[in-house]
């Protein structure tokens, strides 16, 4: 045994609790935790802001069901090959397989119509879920341990996860140890979390409402991009590049557009009003 498979972090030995007569899987545990983690962390900071915590409990039932579903449509549209012939998996999350893009789009929809029909200031919400969002995908990233799943190129650093052999990509059976993609995203994901707290704390009175969530997309799809990059897995591919690679590259130029345009236009009704 090589001294950097000793080195390196092993994979989980299975991916379901058993609970006679149930089995639960970890990955559904994971993405549970995660939600649960990022509800309370938004209800505490809508409270800080004089609004009702329930508010977000109530906006949460509605957006996490359809965050789900729209990971679930987008990782089905993107790896739509894999299906082909076994439709009948399209409903098995359990087996990994959420597209994130597609709950962020899928969650922040619902949530917002939501939040309209109660009256309540959306780009607000927007902002008080902005560091709410990175950690619950943080922690619901777990879950692709447990599933062997969204790990890297070939690796022999001390970090390296090992990844059993009927989890290995074919191409790659000879190679035991993989970048642990997901974990990369998971502390980009923690990091984030940190940022956004600090800057909304220490920003606040610089900032424009709606800004922190745009900041929130800008830095999850710029950890994205370069963890993308990283993955091995079957991916659809867009102009030569990997799906997930093109969409972050969007969604990175969309939030940089928007934050230069709102700074621009915010400089612009200042030197208006001080003439």
């Amino acid at each position: 045994m090589s001294p950097a498979y000793l080195g390196s972090i092993p994979s989980p030995s299975g991916n379901m609790l058993e609970l006679v007569p149930l089995s639960v899987h970890y990955y559904g545990l994971a993405i549970l935790a995660g939600v649960v983690a990022g509800v309370a962390l938004a209800r505490r900071r809508w409270a800080g802001r004089g609004g009702d915590p329930d508010d977000i409990s109530t906006i949460a039932l509605w957006a996490v069901p359809a965050g789900l579903v729209g990971a679930r449509l987008y990782h089905v549209a993107t790896d739509w090959p894999r299906f082909v012939g076994h439709w009948e998996d399209v409903p098995a999350v359990w087996q990994g397989g959420l597209g994130i893009p597609g709950g962020i789009l899928g969650g922040v929809l619902a949530g917002a119509v939501v939040a309209r029909h109660r009256n309540l200031p959306v780009p607000d919400l927007l902002d008080v879920v902005a560091p709410a969002l990175p950690l619950a995908q943080a922690i619901g990233r777990l879950g692709n341990w447990f599933n062997q799943e969204l790990f890297g190129r070939p690796t022999s650093l001390p970090w390296a996860l090992r990844i059993d052999p009927e989890h290995r990509p074919a191409g790659y059976e000879g190679s035991s140890t993989f970048h642990p993609t997901f974990l990369y995203e998971a502390l980009w994901n923690l990091a984030l979390v940190a940022l956004l707290l600090w800057l909304d704390r220490r920003w606040r009175g610089r900032l424009r409402t709606g800004e922190l969530f745009t900041l929130y997309v800008l830095g999850y799809f710029l950890g994205r991009l370069w963890v993308e990059a990283l993955r091995i897995d079957e991916a659809s591919r867009l102009l030569g590049l990997r799906v997930n690679i093109v969409v972050s590259g969007v969604a990175i130029l969309a939030a940089t557009a928007v934050l230069v345009a709102r700074r621009r236009g915010w400089r612009r009704r200042q030197a208006a009003a001080a003439t």
